[in-house]
């Protein structure tokens, strides 16, 4: 009980605006080229967004209109910009539908499919109406490719309707202290009085972090795909933030016209855990080069934080 106190204070953390890193990173500053000081590694194992530009020990230009950065394992905000913006944040939040779906059980048994799932926008998988998937492989496929008839299978055969699941999503939201957010369809897709923000998004990053299901899932970079036709097809993650920065460990991609480009992604250097949240991207490249560029910074002042700020 006394773990899931102090887990439960860590996450108050996230209520009240980071004054210390926001202070620390409020002027953004371009590196200095002649500086004589060598520059410490960037995590990973690839170079892609012109690291000579990219001081860690310097907060790097980001362009995503809301971003929160957090340590995973306290729940210490590093960095915020607009946290608390109310805005549309697109697939990101499958991460709740997943999460539900997940803390449900029951992951081996059988899904049947309705006509109606596949009433939606695309990405869909194409499901039909009394096909049958295992629930566990619908998870997977929701959280790795996004697929929006999906979400809505899922939805339906946990709550029993669409509006049923969305009332259950609104109360886990407030559950794990998402107090900004509200929630009407279980893809993302628009609709009218659906919202978030960036600190909201961070919450649910940590608790669906925690989940030994999704982690499972998410740091996963493809995933074959067997039709009940005997056919497969092999799906790519997403999240291609994964292919540049090999300490990411996965989360979720979102896109909307309203939402922009929306990235919740997690990494791990050794013992030392980031989430990043980032909303709002106009271009997708920007998407995985910000966050690439807060994770390379997140991990900097980690490491050389003083004694017990770590």
């Amino acid at each position: 009980m006394s773990r899931f106190a102090a887990f439960l204070f860590s996450l108050a953390l996230l209520l009240a605006p980071a004054s210390a890193a926001t202070k620390k990173t409020s002027t953004q500053k371009t590196p200095s080229r002649s500086s004589s000081k060598s520059k410490p590694e960037s995590p990973g194992i690839a170079r892609p967004f012109a690291m000579d530009d990219n001081d860690p020990s310097v907060f790097p230009v980001i362009s995503a209109e809301a971003v929160v950065l957090c340590d995973a394992a306290t729940g210490r905000v590093l960095y915020e910009k607009n946290a608390d913006q109310l805005r549309a944040v697109a697939s990101t939040q499958k991460l709740l539908t997943a999460l539900i779906v997940a803390e449900a059980g029951d992951l081996s048994a059988k899904v049947h499919c309705e006509k109606s799932d596949g009433m939606c926008e695309p990405t869909k998988l194409g499901i039909k109406g009394g096909e049958t998937y295992q629930r566990y492989d619908l998870l997977k496929i929701l959280l790795i490719k996004s697929m929006n008839d999906v979400a809505r299978c899922l939805a339906r055969d946990n709550a029993g309707s669409l509006e049923a699941f969305a009332a259950k999503m609104n109360a886990k939201a407030r559950e794990i202290g998402m107090k900004s957010s509200h929630f009407v369809t279980p893809n993302g897709l628009n609709a009218e009085g659906q919202h978030s923000t960036a600190r909201d998004m961070a919450r649910l990053a940590l608790f669906a972090y925690r989940s030994r299901v999704i982690r499972g899932i998410v740091d996963q970079k493809t995933i074959t795909w067997k039709y009940p036709d005997g056919h497969t097809d092999v799906f790519e993650n997403t999240n291609k933030l994964m292919k540049y920065l090999g300490l990411c460990n996965g989360m979720k991609t979102g896109y909307t016209g309203p939402a922009g480009h929306c990235l919740v992604s997690s990494a791990a250097d050794g013992n030392r855990q980031i989430i990043c949240v980032v909303l709002g991207e106009r271009e997708r490249d920007h998407l995985w080069a910000d966050s690439y560029r807060l994770f390379n910074w997140g991990f900097y002042q980690m490491k050389n934080a003083p004694r017990g700020e770590n």
